[in-house]
């Protein structure tokens, strides 16, 4: 009972690390306060994005993108975007407009 109550409570305190250090995250903190437009994001996505992910990000060696904004946060794209943890994906550090451009874009998938 003691360890379960400990895992829950370390789960807890991570979460709430996590959100700490996205609030604090200048580039993301600006990203999320900006209004990303879908039209301009599809165009900084086809010329970035569709070599691997395809033009209707329906996946290629990358994969699709369809409905990832169901399955990841805002956060969670950003940083996919921005990190490179993920090779062969390349790290790409669009401006902050750009990125909220993209999101934008990335959330009518």
């Amino acid at each position: 009972m003691l360890m379960a109550l400990s895992i829950v409570l370390a789960f807890i305190v991570g979460m709430f690390a996590v959100r700490v250090v996205q609030a604090s995250d200048p580039y993301v903190k600006t990203v999320l306060s900006l209004d990303g437009d879908s039209v301009t994001g599809h165009a900084i996505f086809q010329i970035n994005c569709a070599g691997c992910h395809g033009l209707e990000a329906d996946g290629r060696v990358g994969p699709s993108l369809q409905g990832v904004s169901k399955h990841k946060s805002r956060y969670g794209l950003i940083h996919q975007v921005i990190s490179g943890d993920t090779p062969p994906m390349p790290k790409f550090q669009p401006s902050t407009q750009e990125m909220a451009d993209l999101l934008s874009y990335l959330e009518t998938l």
